[in-house]
């Protein structure tokens, strides 16, 4: 499976996409009377604690595909499926953190006008504080989505792995030989 990093301009793109669905959001909330501006703390704190879980885990798996084949073996071995899980983690949260800053961004550029009243005031400081959260959950994104890949392959041939399977104990791979017809 060859999975390609995110392009960067579908950053920009989501932000921009988030500003316009977040003010649109504001103005609907605002001519309607209902309240869907604003973002409460606790979401603001998990944003942020889901940005840092995905940098750490992003940290692990570079931390063992960066490692020497030989003091590979001395490690805890890695679950491929949780180092993918892991990738596609990072890549979510950068494209969520990209469109949810927009998004915030949105909102506050609709009641910027509004601020002098108290609602206003603490929705525009709400909507700053998750926006410069998930543009820091897009930025750890970015990172750990890069964090995340693999080093060049180096072969079965090279001595150092070479040196690795036979610290693990591990037979030297078999020859494959083909056969072909005789004409």
């Amino acid at each position: 499976m060859k999975v390609h990093r995110t392009p960067w301009w579908q950053f920009p793109v989501l932000i921009v996409l988030g500003v316009i669905v977040g003010a649109l959001v504001a103005q609907i909330g605002e001519s309607s009377g209902t309240s869907l501006i604003g973002a409460p703390w606790f979401v603001s704190v998990i944003l942020l604690m889901l940005g840092i879980t995905v940098l750490i885990l992003a940290m692990q798996v570079h931390q063992y595909a960066t490692t020497d084949p030989a003091k590979r073996a001395q490690l805890k071995p890695l679950d491929p499926t949780r180092a993918v899980t892991t990738l596609m983690l990072a890549k979510a949260l950068g494209l969520a953190g990209a469109m949810l800053t927009g998004w915030y961004v949105g909102q506050i550029l609709m009641v910027i006008e509004h601020i002098e009243a108290e609602y206003y005031a603490q929705a525009v400081t709400q909507c700053a504080l998750a926006a410069i959260i998930c543009l820091i959950d897009m930025v750890i994104g970015i990172v750990g989505e890069w964090l995340c890949q693999l080093p060049p392959t180096e072969g079965p041939e090279n001595p150092k792995m070479k040196e690795a399977r036979a610290r693990r104990g591990v037979a030297p791979a078999a020859i494959k030989t083909t056969h072909q017809p005789q004409s």
